[in-house]
């Protein structure tokens, strides 16, 4: 083959939510969009703020050539010092634009922050279930992705089995909270044993463990705490995507923060940097900066979701449904009624009802329902949840 194999073979595989996403779009031009129940992609349902399009309004008023023009390959310092200042305000640190790498959203984020720290050879520990491109991103960075399945009655990281999985070659462990697949948000007990845990083996090894917290979902949230992770564990690196709070996952904007609290501040920031720079990830879009900037502290329109989540849980609830009470996020993890998932979900396509199946995600016999959808897909899917119930009656 002329070609790169492992890129062949990355674009040949695809993602299976992506797959399902098309394949529901399909379906709607086939038989109409109000027949097809389609649950698979985190596409926020709520319109960006009307500060987003206020700040692209003032923006647009800007010379072309400074609107449309090249910023430092970080990001502008303004924007940086804007979201340095509101992690300050909201968790009491003390972190400058120096510590912050603006990007191209969250995919951009978490490969830069693998890129910054692996070498050939090491692991990365995810924690099932996890969303499925943190393997790609391992991958590419020239390390392995090694899965460490969560506590499956609780949902929280199960340290006990993370600290068996740590090795000499362990470089570092990802968390995602609130979680993508299941709505978990760890809790301050949990990470401070996970951070324990790390410590320890650190000491016993004599290496360097790093911590990369993914954050895209920590604005939606139904009354639960997101814990501020660098508080628990120095060698943290924090990523961040607004394309959930803000409604804008199209738009590619997010950051990468190494906390000056982090003993390899000063490396890692030019790592970051350099990794940004031989990925090709440098210069995020400039009109975005711009509306990070004017929109940091922009609230999530949480009630609409929490308006849906009520709505999806109660009616599976009464059709017999079982799933973990999503404390966060969008989605909802809800056991297949099989033992394999593929299969109902087929069972569920039969039916126009398109969630996710869990395999993908490194955990067998669940099914991930995104209700990042209108609330009226919720409600008129009903009774095709309740004819896929009887079939296993």
């Amino acid at each position: 083959m002329t070609i790169n194999e492992k890129s062949y073979a990355y674009g040949a595989a695809k993602s299976s939510i992506r797959e399902i996403a098309a394949y529901g779009a399909a379906r709607k031009a086939a038989i109409g969009a109000e027949n097809v129940y389609d649950f698979s992609l985190g596409n926020p349902s709520i319109p960006a703020p009307e500060a987003v399009r206020d700040s692209i309004a003032r923006s647009l008023e800007l010379p072309p050539t400074q609107l449309h023009g090249y910023t430092p390959a970080s990001g502008l310092p303004s924007a940086r010092e804007a979201v340095a200042k509101s992690l300050n305000r909201r968790f009491g640190t003390a972190y400058g634009p120096n510590d912050l790498y603006l990007t191209c959203g969250a995919a951009a984020s978490i490969s830069i922050s693998f890129h910054a720290v692996c070498n050939a050879g090491d692991e990365v520990i995810v924690i099932a279930p996890y969303f499925p491109e943190y393997r790609v991103w391992i991958e590419t960075a020239g390390a392995t992705c090694v899965e460490v399945l969560a506590d499956q009655t609780t949902f929280q990281i199960d340290t006990e089995a993370v600290a068996a999985a740590i090795n000499e070659r362990t470089k570092a462990i990802i968390i995602n909270s609130p979680n993508n697949p299941v709505g978990s948000v760890y809790t301050a007990q949990n990470l401070q044993d996970l951070a324990d845990v790390l410590r320890a083996r650190e000491a016993e090894l004599g290496t360097k463990i790093y911590l990369v917290s993914d954050e895209p979902y920590r604005e939606i949230v139904y009354g639960a705490d997101v814990p501020w992770v660098p508080s628990f564990y120095d060698r943290t690196i924090v990523t961040y995507s607004y394309s959930k709070s803000l409604s804008l996952p199209g738009e590619r904007i997010g950051w990468v923060l190494v906390p000056n609290t982090n003993p390899d501040h000063d490396e890692l920031v030019l790592a970051v940097a350099g990794a940004g720079r031989k990925l090709g990830f440098v210069c995020a879009p400039a009109l975005f900066q711009r509306v990070l900037m004017d929109c940091v502290d922009e609230p999530s329109d949480v009630e609409a979701y929490a308006r849906n989540r009520k709505a999806l849980t109660e009616g599976l609830s009464k059709l017999g449904y079982e799933y973990i009470e999503p404390d966060g996020a969008f989605y909802l993890w809800v056991k297949a009624l099989e033992p394999d998932a593929e299969a109902f979900f087929e069972k569920c396509k039969a039916l126009d009802l398109l969630p996710v199946p869990s395999d993908s995600f490194g955990c067998p016999g669940w099914i991930r329902i995104g209700y990042c959808v209108s609330y009226e897909t919720i409600v008129n899917s009903m009774p095709a949840w309740a004819k896929l119930k009887a079939q296993y009656a």
